[in-house]
């Protein structure tokens, strides 16, 4: 994230580059650059003539370099956008050697989403040399809320960390998807609103009371009724959100739980497991009802079941039936 802000900075500094070369396995910041530079540069008044955005499954690499070539006509810069850029068939080595010698009054964005590009390639070379590369990776659990609670606060609102928990629990790691429903709140709340539980139940349709957060903290306890309480609700019907993302929060929540164990000075413990230590007490009393050999089996049923719901060992499933079967396997475990 400090790399994507320093390069808005630049942006909001005027400072451009000729070539851009962004890539990685996560589209938001890809997108949110490729936003700010055409609102930056774009308006009405140019954008038929000074800006042009191609796929890369339509386009040519020679097409894109004879658009980079020509001179703006109303604007102080030529903004051209090669969307899909790891769908290009032809090769990038002509592009290279257009990036070592660009056109100055020219800005190209290459987005090349979902996976790093290849750092043995020319163009990668020749961006390192003469553009800027940036790789836009997957965010880890912990930098998503903190993320989250950023936005939040950008946006004029507020929120404390357990809502952030529940916040994240309901809609998921899908970044674009968070940003939307920030946007929805921001419209319907007013300035300073501190977001608590009620108003994310009430306006994002999500359950206090049912949600992963719960469940795994229900699993904690070992409370078997709350449990099934929890897994009957999250997937009561075929719009329910996927199982992968209840097990992947179940597995972290296990994981921290084998760490918050091996800790022998837990005042450290927020720092070591990263995570705010309002959360700690939840672990404290997972600790009683778990062995360090009960947690070691629990994450191999966990990682069982995961391969389950994406039909590596079992195509057909009930996404109810697979997580209650999981939770009696969890909560009988000796």
């Amino acid at each position: 994230m400090d790399n994507f802000n320093k390069l808005i900075s630049s942006i909001k500094a005027d400072k451009f580059s000729s070539f851009y070369l962004l890539s990685g396995t996560e589209p938001y910041f890809i997108d949110k650059f490729e936003s700010f530079v055409t609102d930056k540069l774009i308006t009405d008044a140019n954008r038929e003539f000074d800006y042009s955005v191609f796929y890369g499954k339509e386009v040519e690499v020679s097409q894109i370099i004879e658009s980079a070539k020509r001179y703006p006509m109303i604007g102080t810069y030529n903004l051209i956008i090669v969307r899909e850029a790891q769908n290009i068939k032809s090769s990038h080595d002509v592009l290279a050697n257009y990036v070592l010698n660009p056109q100055k009054n020219t800005i190209l964005i290459f987005s090349h989403k979902y996976k790093s590009f290849d750092k043995r390639s020319k163009l990668y070379k020749a961006a390192k040399k003469n553009g800027v590369v940036y790789e836009s990776r997957e965010l880890y659990d912990s930098e998503i809320k903190k993320w989250l609670g950023f936005e939040i606060k950008k946006n004029k609102l507020d929120i404390d960390q357990s809502s952030i928990e529940i916040l994240y629990n309901s809609i998921g790691n899908d970044l674009s998807k968070i940003m939307k429903e920030i946007e929805k709140l921001k419209i319907i709340l007013s300035e300073g609103t501190l977001i608590t539980p009620e108003i994310i139940e009430k306006y994002i349709g999500f359950s206090k009371k049912f949600n992963n957060f719960e469940l795994y903290k229900a699993l904690g306890d070992r409370n078997f009724s709350k449990c099934f309480q929890i897994s009957n609700y999250l997937f009561y019907d075929s719009k329910s959100a996927p199982i992968t993302m209840t097990l992947g929060g179940m597995h972290t929540f296990f994981k921290r739980l084998m760490i918050y164990k091996a800790i022998e000075n837990k005042s450290n413990a927020p720092q070591i497991m990263g995570i705010n230590s309002f959360f700690v007490k939840d672990y404290y009393s997972a600790s009683k009802n778990y062995t360090m050999k009960q947690i070691s089996k629990i994450l191999q049923y966990i990682l069982e079941t995961d391969l389950k719901a994406k039909g590596v060992t079992n195509k057909a499933f009930n996404q109810k039936k697979l997580l209650q079967d999981l939770l009696i396997k969890i909560l009988n475990i000796h």
